[in-house]
């Protein structure tokens, strides 16, 4: 173990030094800005719904794109197999500090993607460049500590390109070739053209830009996330009379477990690590996809990005816990992870291992080109736009290595990159959080004198800000 691995990874009552970091973050950010994941819910939906796409402003992808580009980096086997994981280690239980975790993780999003918004570069030709890197230098910059700022920075930027080629290409490619090759055996001596298959169509996408990577992901995010939804709502449907006592047994087991390694923090400590892990709120990556987005209004860009945790954690991870229970797959013994997931789906839907598979490599799919983006802006920070066909290659390059590789160490370091970015991304978002309350202030101010501009005839009253 390297000491960078022991220093995100040491355990405190079983947590990782990396999930108090957030966790800490979002009951900061929370607390700082009043509760905003309850206060302008209502006014984050009318967001995405349109209300208040302006076409001329800057930006390079709508509000909604950059929702999706975002959550498709987030959504995937974290929600598939990571909640029946916590389950299996946590018992039910788990579930109530999983969404306790998602909702506070809103708060988290909103200051990233807000700062990302405010902070962000628009070139001449309308290119956008933003996120940590950036509300870390010019943030700090403004605070009067550029040295802090650009150190913080370059050490953001650093991780994410390594993580972005590891953990958010590599691993991605490589789960993909055992989802299809688990459904369509004969496929395992295909290999290297599934790899060089997936890599050509992981370049047609990012050679695009963002225009198109959000495109793809307007695309596959909501159609797989909507039918997934549509299969657990079925089963659940099948078990309406088991969905109150399922409730029962989540929060009668979330402050009295029974049976369960670890007792009551054991049940907390799996509950918000997956939730944690699930949605990514506080590593940073998230601001850079919504940094696109075309707007003049950075806190509305904020109260997009606070719906992410909402649909990844609260909605599409309570559905498969619910499914889990209220089948009674979850008491299963030796059964956990994607397999324990695959088996509840199944008692009713027989026909769903070939929807799992297909979800599992279209969510791959759209994590890579969503991580590419995220590299790809880092890199360009980093050494700037002239070799960025560099990293390009570099990237299309790994989704083969990944198919045909077995990872082992590289996964590994990949993700102590991705997940050492919480560190500054969190610690800048704290620094600056007057600067996302002020501009909170001013955007509620705006709003009530309606000077917040709209695109819909319809002028009826809405929930403030």
């Amino acid at each position: 173990m390297t000491w960078l691995e022991h220093t995100l990874f040491i355990d405190i009552y079983g947590l990782p030094l990396v999930i108090i970091w957030l966790v800490a973050g979002a009951v900061f950010f929370t607390l700082r800005m009043g509760f905003i994941n309850i206060r302008a819910f209502g006014h984050a939906v009318q967001v995405i719904l349109g209300k208040y796409d302006t076409p001329d402003e800057p930006g390079e992808v709508s509000h909604a794109q950059a929702l999706f580009t975002a959550l498709s980096a987030t959504v995937g086997l974290g929600n598939i197999a990571g909640v029946a994981i916590a389950i299996h280690l946590g018992g039910p239980g788990a579930v109530v500090w999983m969404t306790l975790a998602g909702f506070l993780g809103m708060s988290t999003k909103f200051v990233e993607c807000t700062l990302g918004q405010k902070y962000r570069i628009v070139d001449e030709s309308g290119h956008i460049a933003g996120g940590p890197m950036y509300y870390l230098s010019r943030g700090l910059s403004d605070l009067g500590r550029p040295f802090t700022g650009q150190v913080l920075a370059a050490t953001f930027s650093g991780c994410c390109l390594l993580g972005a080629l590891g953990g958010g290409n590599m691993f991605q490619a490589n789960q993909s070739f055992y989802a299809v090759s688990t459904l369509i055996p004969a496929l395992a001596n295909y290999r290297p053209w599934y790899g060089l298959t997936l890599a050509v169509l992981v370049a047609l996408v990012i050679l695009g830009g963002i225009r198109r990577i959000g495109a793809v992901a307007g695309v596959i995010v909501p159609a797989m996330a909507g039918l997934y939804l549509l299969a657990g709502l079925w089963i659940l449907g099948s078990h309406a009379g088991d969905i109150w006592p399922a409730f029962q047994t989540i929060l009668h087991d979330a402050i009295h477990p029974q049976a369960v390694e670890g007792g009551a923090i054991g049940v907390m400590v799996q509950g918000i690590r997956r939730g944690v892990f699930s949605n990514e709120a506080g590593i940073g990556t998230a601001s850079i996809a919504h940094s696109a987005t075309r707007t003049s209004e950075p806190v509305r860009e904020g109260l997009v990005a606070m719906l992410e945790p909402f649909i990844d954690t609260v909605l599409i991870c309570n559905m498969t816990a619910l499914v889990c229970i209220v089948t009674g797959v979850y008491t299963t013994p030796n059964l956990t992870g994607v397999n324990l997931t695959l088996a509840a789906f199944s008692t009713e839907l027989a026909w769903f291992p070939v929807i799992l598979t297909l979800a599992v490599c279209l969510f791959a799919f759209s994590t890579i080109v969503s991580w590419y983006y995220y590299g790809v802006q880092a890199w360009e920070y980093l050494l700037g736009p002239s070799l960025t066909p560099i990293y390009q290659t570099l990237y299309i390059s790994c989704v083969f290595l990944g198919v045909v590789s077995s990872l082992g160490a590289v996964l590994t370091f990949s993700d102590m990159m991705m997940f050492a970015m919480a560190f500054p991304a969190v610690l800048g978002g704290i620094l600056l959080s007057n600067n996302v309350a002020e501009e909170t202030k001013l955007y509620r101010q705006k709003f009530r004198y309606g000077i917040v501009q709209r695109t819909l005839a319809d002028r009826s009253s809405e929930p403030t800000a």
